[in-house]
């Protein structure tokens, strides 16, 4: 008998048994391997590409929670040097065509990732519902993939971002805005106009020229295909 293939860790990210609800509401770590050391390879995106803007939602109170999110004391991106490097050459490509990179997120500490957790077990605090997920009932954000024990942010390739142009400063329309969960937010959802779907193609198109891999529920987030920490992740704080 063939041994079954091992799921890619960007997946295995988004699949969340009810175990890990139940950690989560017990308080207890949902990476308990994070590692609290900022390695060398991490850099400062903003020193790669220094063009970016840098649109940092989780240390503010614009996003889902509703509040500044755990381990984020500045308004800083980190990526590893391989991720950086090639977002450099995405930025690179994309001014040409008059574009720029809008930044939400790079690395995430798992600190942050068990206050979304968090935030999820607490069915009562639907304060942001209408802005972040209209669509999607609160209790079902774990088993629809929206909200993980473990995120790929933690590794330190996975970044979200959209593109900007350059001339106006005007965000591409994508059809739905950063961190809306909801099945609108698909890079392949046909409930966007024929311009929004080619605006997504566009990042996609750009991020997967040069080694980045989507995801299929947000338009905005992609992982460094040959990630140097597949199997790693980390909670040092972004300060």
């Amino acid at each position: 008998m063939s041994a079954t293939p091992a799921m890619p860790s960007f997946l295995m990210d988004r699949l969340v048994k009810p175990a890990a609800l139940a950690l989560s509401i017990a308080g207890l770590p949902l990476a308990a391997e994070a590692r609290t050391d900022r390695p060398a390879l991490f850099v400062d995106v903003a020193t790669v590409v220094p063009d970016a803007v840098f649109d940092v939602r989780y240390f503010g109170s614009d996003n889902f929670v509703g509040m500044r999110v755990d381990g984020y004391t500045a308004a800083r991106c980190f990526l590893t040097r391989p991720a950086a490097d090639a977002l450099a050459a995405v930025a690179a490509e994309a001014k040409t065509g008059g574009l720029g990179l809008r930044i939400f997120d790079c690395y995430r500490p798992a600190r942050a990732v068990a206050h979304f957790a968090r935030w999820a077990a607490d069915l009562a605090d639907t304060r942001t519902k209408a802005t972040f997920y209209p669509d999607v009932e609160k209790k079902d954000l774990f088993a629809e993939g929206y909200i993980a024990a473990r995120s790929g942010h933690s590794r330190g390739s996975t970044l979200d971002l959209a593109l900007f142009d350059r001339a106006t400063g005007a965000d591409l329309d994508m059809g739905t805005p950063f961190d809306l969960f909801s099945p609108r937010s698909w890079p392949a959802s046909d409930a966007v106009t024929r311009a929004q779907k080619a605006n997504r193609e566009r990042l996609e198109g750009l991020m997967v020229r040069h080694g980045f891999v989507p995801f299929e529920k947000e338009w905005w987030h992609f992982t460094l295909k040959a990630e140097p920490f597949p199997d790693t992740y980390f909670d040092f704080p972004i300060e």
